[in-house]
């Protein structure tokens, strides 16, 4: 028998407590279903020729037992007298036939692909392989059981009716945040509960998010990930958790007391709805943590490579990721498992919405052209569960062919990286207004022309991958040494500006200068149409000493030095800077409105929005044009917002004039058409520490404003 097509033989031990062939039970739903005298198993692996479950004991002893039903190419069958606790993994006997992406091994234990909770690290990473030599070549014969984590029993699920904040798009406020970083280092949370679910219901970190005016919090990957084997053998770990081990796990990493992460997952849930508060989850459905064919055998390659993964036709793994292998979102096992997990996550762990990772994998079928109507992306926004929750992609890939911002159907919105460019290019000097008011309107220009809002537009200048903001105007260039691959991982081109010294300085200028580039990055990322989404810790000063690329962290590093946010050292004037800017969105629904501005005549018989220079002009074709113009004058008129309250009457709102000027000191009139306001109240100063003008008394139309460099103005109609 040639070496890709040999058979492992199985080696079933039975117990005198359970039966070897237990009853049938059902197909669905898959995983391990903890009822009434025992648990139903239920795994998809269609080409498999057997199917064990492994129960484990504390002394590591293990029971077999053979699933003997298979419908649908599901195997299937209740075993009696398993309780939640116990502790199971998976062996899968079949052909090992590589080159036509079969790899069953059943001397390597899997987790189970729709496991609740896992238990367990990962250990020796050669004893994960499934082959001997090379991917290709013998089967392993090496035992992975004790190298690896195992899947554990769970009870049923609660059916609970969770009361959601159901927070409209137009008043998002969305705020990234890691979950062990962002209360590692909090002085106001319990030691115990620092840098995990519990950190995020203590009464600091509620009033701190509450007060800021956060609506949504979006968490980095809080599925339960295993690192991946290259980053292991650097002595490192998967520190944001894009590398997921389980899709129906929470992630134990951030329980206070291991084995308790489900419920304390909800508890946190709770915590957060009961201020009104959002949850978001960063999900990675486009890869594993499997990586290429070269990687290890953990769950879904030992089971079935050809229905998870986009294969080729030699059997390697077909990467749109980067990552090394890319999960495939036409076959009917990806789309049922997606969608179970989405659903579990959204009714029994009762989070908001899902942010999804390197979305334009999961719209392309084959790993072909992307299509907004693909199967995987059809099946969730036709959810009746899932429609109803806010639907984030991240519209990119590894791939040129993959960037679709723009592309997603009228339910999603997107991260707008044109957005965050745009706006850094602009406050460094690089280049003049003419895109920049794209962005600041809600990007009509990729957004509009169909059924989409201008919410679909998720602005930010900063997330988890890049620099912080304190960074961004702090660095020139990357500094990622301490990742372990000699500063080559991370993006070089991060529009920033070190403002004459590359890293910490105590030059009192050069720290002006930067504060005043950052109030003004966070103003217009603020005061522009969209949803706007702010980086953990920028309103606070955190930095990063430069690394545009924190992924990872030494093996054994503790939360608090897994950065961390330094709760000790903030800026608080630049807390207070947010916080007042924040209030200001709320509470002028002109600058967050519902529809694109088209230069419509509102029912004051004004237009909607007009631009104008320096010198209170209407913005000529020149001016857009020249890239050496620093300064724009935007009118927004609040008489026709297409804002309603919860009784369906239409919001009224004052008109607002927004002022961007990226240079040195200058001169500026007041914007004063015949149609507009003749006074203006000065409501907001981004040159101001806390965001407070120096003098808020009205000021005429058509007057002479004096700015002593880079400023965002808000200021408010007196009258009109």
């Amino acid at each position: 028998m040639s070496s890709n097509s040999h058979h492992t033989a199985r080696q079933t031990v039975s117990h005198p407590a359970r039966a070897d062939f237990p009853a049938p039970g059902s197909a669905f739903p898959l995983g391990a279903t903890a009822t009434k005298g025992g648990t139903q198993f239920a795994v998809h692996s269609p080409d498999a020729e057997g199917v064990e479950i492994c129960l484990v004991d504390d002394d590591g002893s293990e029971r077999r037992v053979e699933l003997r039903s298979r419908t649908f190419g599901i195997w299937h069958g209740f075993v009696p007298g398993v309780e939640p606790g116990e502790r199971y993994g998976i062996r899968a006997h079949g052909p090992w036939d590589p080159s036509n992406g079969r790899r069953f091994n059943a001397h390597k234990i899997l987790l189970d692909p729709a496991a609740r909770q896992i238990t367990g690290r990962l250990g020796t990473a050669t004893a994960l392989l499934p082959y001997d030599d090379e991917p290709f070549g013998q089967a392993s014969k090496v035992d992975s059981l004790g190298h690896m984590p195992l899947s554990v029993v769970t009870s049923a699920p609660t059916g609970r009716l969770l009361h959601r904040p159901a927070v409209p798009w137009d008043r998002t406020v969305l705020y990234e945040l890691h979950v062990g970083a962002y209360t590692a280092r909090h002085p106001g949370v319990p030691i115990s509960h620092r840098g995990t679910y519990l950190g995020l219901t203590a009464p600091a970190v509620l009033e701190h998010l509450t007060r800021l005016g956060v609506t949504t919090v979006e968490l980095l990957p809080v599925q339960a990930m295993l690192t991946e084997s290259d980053v292991r053998a650097r002595g490192m770990r998967n520190h944001w958790g894009y590398s997921t081990g389980a899709y129906f796990a929470p992630d134990p990493r951030f329980a206070s007391v291991p084995g308790n992460e489900i419920s304390e997952f909800k508890v946190m849930v709770d915590a957060l709805h009961s201020v009104g508060i959002e949850i978001v989850l960063d999900v990675v459905y486009n890869h594993t943590c499997e990586s290429s064919v070269a990687g290890p055998s953990i769950s879904w390659r030992g089971l079935d490579a050809p229905g998870y993964y986009l294969l080729d036709g030699r059997g390697y793994d077909v990467d749109l990721t980067g990552c090394g292998n890319t999960l495939d979102s036409a076959s009917p096992a990806v789309v049922r498992m997606v969608c179970d997990s989405l659903r579990y996550w959204a009714e029994e762990m009762g989070v908001d919405g899902f942010r999804f990772d390197l979305a334009s994998t999961l719209g392309r079928p084959g790993g072909w052209r992307f299509d907004s109507r693909a199967p995987l992306l059809t099946a969730i926004t036709t959810d009746p569960v899932l429609s109803s929750r806010k639907l984030i992609a991240e519209p990119w890939d590894a791939t040129g062919a993959g960037y679709e911002v723009g592309g997603f159907g009228s339910m999603w919105s997107e991260w707008n990286d044109r957005y965050r460019d745009t706006v850094r290019r602009f406050w460094s000097g690089q280049s003049g207004v003419r895109e920049l008011a794209s962005r600041l309107a809600g990007s009509e220009d990729i957004y509009g022309g169909g059924v989409r809002k201008p919410w679909a537009s998720v602005n930010f200048v900063t997330a988890h991958d890049g620099f912080t903001v304190h960074d961004l105007v702090s660095y020139s260039h990357k500094h990622n040494e301490a990742n372990g691959e000699e500063n080559r991982d991370g993006t070089d081109n991060n529009l920033s500006s070190n403002h004459g010294v590359e890293g910490p300085t105590t030059d009192p200028s050069i720290l002006s200068a930067r504060a005043r580039h950052a109030r003004a990055l966070l103003a217009t990322l603020t005061l522009s149409t969209g949803t706007p989404m702010l980086l953990g810790g920028d309103e606070l000063g955190h930095t990063q000493f430069g690394n545009n690329n924190a992924y990872c962290v030494p093996t054994d590093a503790a939360a608090a030095d897994s950065w961390a946010i330094e709760w000790s050292d903030i800026d608080t004037d630049l807390v207070a800077f947010v916080t007042r800017l924040l209030r200001i969105r709320r509470s002028a629904p002109s600058l967050r409105q519902q529809e694109f501005f088209i230069g419509r005549d509102t029912l004051t018989g004004r237009p909607d929005l007009v631009w104008f220079d320096a010198f209170g002009h209407e913005m000529s074709t020149e001016s857009w044009n020249d890239d050496s113009v620093r300064t724009m004058q935007a009118w927004v008129d609040g008489g026709d917002v297409r804002s309603y309250f919860p009784d369906g009457v239409p919001v009224d709102d004052a008109s607002s004039l927004l002022i961007v000027h990226s240079g040195g000191p200058t001169e500026v009139s007041l914007a004063c058409p015949s149609w507009a306001a003749t006074r203006f109240v000065p409501v907001f100063d981004s040159s101001s520490a806390d965001g407070v003008p120096a003098d808020s008394s009205p000021i005429e139309a058509g007057s002479s404003i004096a700015l002593s460099g880079a400023t965002v103005l808000v200021l408010r109609s007196d009258g009109k």
